[in-house]
């Protein structure tokens, strides 16, 4: 844990999915898709999700350490499964973003949170391993891809966290000081031990990594003793208070 807290930030950086974009919405999406798919297709829905589930995991456990393979190409592996055809990107992109855009939801009071942020004037950057096209895609879905200044991606690197490479990138690009930035993310491995070891001050936020940190002694939304997490925030709101900007 750092020990001396900035007197003014410079940048904040932010994972999508759990951060921005709620999970459960984006695992609805797909299975809505993909009941569509099974009806073009004449195939059974229960199976048709398992089955494609199972083809998208292996195509990304087939990934060597931190190498980083694209959900592009692991999504049409997982169509092409379940017709036993050669189908391309053309075969599925265009429903697949369609129905999961209508299902998709951002985590409560986030938009506003990076709204406020981008109009205060912070560095405002994406870490966050998912495809750039999907990037772009979840931020806009929201209006907010215009309000980032940074996006680096998985994809763009070629590494998912908790590679040093991805968070490097993300720094150099911003040009800022990591000293004085903050990090968000849901995960303690990928994004905490991620950012602490790239010199950034992490928050942890949600339920999911609210776990890790529960027996943490806490200082307001700091957190004392943990090696890894500098705060923890159940709601987006939080950072605000953080950063010391007026909402």
């Amino acid at each position: 844990m750092t020990e001396t807290v900035p007197e003014e930030w410079a940048a904040v950086f932010f994972d999508i999915g759990g951060v921005i974009v709620n999970l459960p919405s984006i695992r609805a999406g797909y299975a809505a898709y993909l009941q569509e798919f099974a009806t073009e297709y004449d195939l059974d829905p229960e199976r048709a999700i398992d089955a494609w589930r199972e083809t998208l995991g292996e195509h990304f456990k087939a990934a060597e350490g931190n190498e980083y393979r694209t959900a592009s190409d692991g999504y049409t592996k997982a169509f092409d499964a379940l017709v036993d055809a050669d189908l391309t990107e053309a075969d599925w992109r265009p429903g697949f973003e369609a129905t999961t855009r209508e299902a998709m939801e951002p985590e409560p009071h986030v938009v506003k949170t990076i709204e406020t942020l981008d109009e205060a004037g912070l560095y405002l950057g994406i870490i966050s391993d998912i495809d750039t096209w999907e990037a772009h895609r979840m931020l806009d879905t929201f209006g907010l891809d215009e309000a980032f200044d940074g996006i680096t991606t998985s994809e763009a690197v070629g590494y998912k966290k908790p590679d040093d490479r991805i968070f490097d990138a993300a720094i150099d690009e911003a040009e800022v000081d990591p000293a004085r930035s903050l990090y968000v993310g849901d995960r303690y491995e990928h994004d905490m031990q991620g950012g602490q070891r790239a010199g950034l001050w992490t928050v942890a936020y949600g339920d999911r990594i609210g776990e890790d940190v529960a027996d943490d002694s806490r200082d307001g939304h700091r957190v004392v003793g943990d090696p890894a997490v500098d705060f923890f925030v159940e709601d987006h709101r939080e950072l605000l208070e953080i950063v010391g900007v007026d909402e």
